[in-house]
């Protein structure tokens, strides 16, 4: 294998019904009929997405984010946040009315019994409202937290916390991470375990926080209903996810 390929999720191998569609499976059955490693890069957490990678037979790869890496099975990378500035953040938020949902990579908590903005952001991917544990993140590794406010609510957290980075990915929501944590640093953690230069790395996303990946890898495709920032940098832009979107750029890159 001389080439790897790293897709996305949602919105980008999932469709806006978070659906698989029928020609993105048969894109990555040809990719590896012509020898193309496959892996997936992602700001879910792993038990989020196990039954996607149980039918694509995929088990590399790059979660929360970048903060979990997996290759071939195996742990190569965690990047917990800190125990203490989680405590600090959820004092804050609490008294801000602003309510948080821990993550590790086998479940999820939250810090409320019952919340509008949680059960909205989740239920946009299709996930309940997590049980409440007010303390999860005393004694579990905590590789993501989403904090539940709005935009405009949210620049008094990314001042007053600038070991995390928070990226928005629902107007009710945004994922918290460590500061200088990416998928772009993840591949390159696979792409090194396999020997690949990045011009050998392809990669297709659609949100915001896949702009460090498309413009780290060697050849970066946006999907057409990515966001406008996105599209930007990318190298190569696809058609709509609805509309075999990933067939399509697999094979404008020359890939199948």
């Amino acid at each position: 294998m001389s080439k790897i390929v790293f897709f996305d999720i949602d919105g980008t191998l999932l469709d806006h019904e978070k659906s698989l569609p029928a020609s993105t499976i048969k894109g990555i059955e040809e990719l590896r009929k012509n020898g193309v490693y496959v892996g997936i890069a992602t700001g879910r957490a792993p038990f989020m997405f196990e039954y996607l990678r149980d039918q694509l037979e995929i088990d590399t790869f790059v979660s929360f984010n970048g903060q979990y890496v997996v290759f071939e099975g195996e742990v190569i990378y965690k990047n917990p946040l800190k125990t203490s500035k989680l405590a600090d953040i959820q004092k804050q938020a609490d008294s801000n009315g602003h309510p948080l949902v821990f993550m590790n990579e086998q479940t999820m908590k939250a810090n409320v019994s019952h919340h509008e903005r949680i059960e909205k952001s989740l239920g946009s991917i299709k996930f309940p409202h997590p049980e409440e544990d007010r303390d999860f993140y005393i004694g579990h590794e905590i590789y993501q937290t989403l904090l539940f406010c709005i935009a405009d609510e949210q620049s008094e957290y990314i001042s007053d916390y600038p070991g995390f980075k928070f990226i928005r990915w629902h107007p009710f929501a945004a994922d918290i991470l460590p500061a200088g944590g990416s998928k772009a640093e993840g591949i390159k953690l696979v792409s090194d375990r396999l020997g690949f230069k990045m011009k050998d790395v392809y990669a297709f996303g659609d949100g915001l926080n896949d702009l460090e990946m498309l413009k780290t890898v060697g050849t970066g495709v946006a999907m057409g209903n990515a966001e406008a920032e996105v599209k930007n940098v990318a190298d190569v832009v696809t058609k709509d996810v609805s509309e075999d979107g990933i067939w399509h750029g697999l094979k404008t890159v020359k890939l199948i």
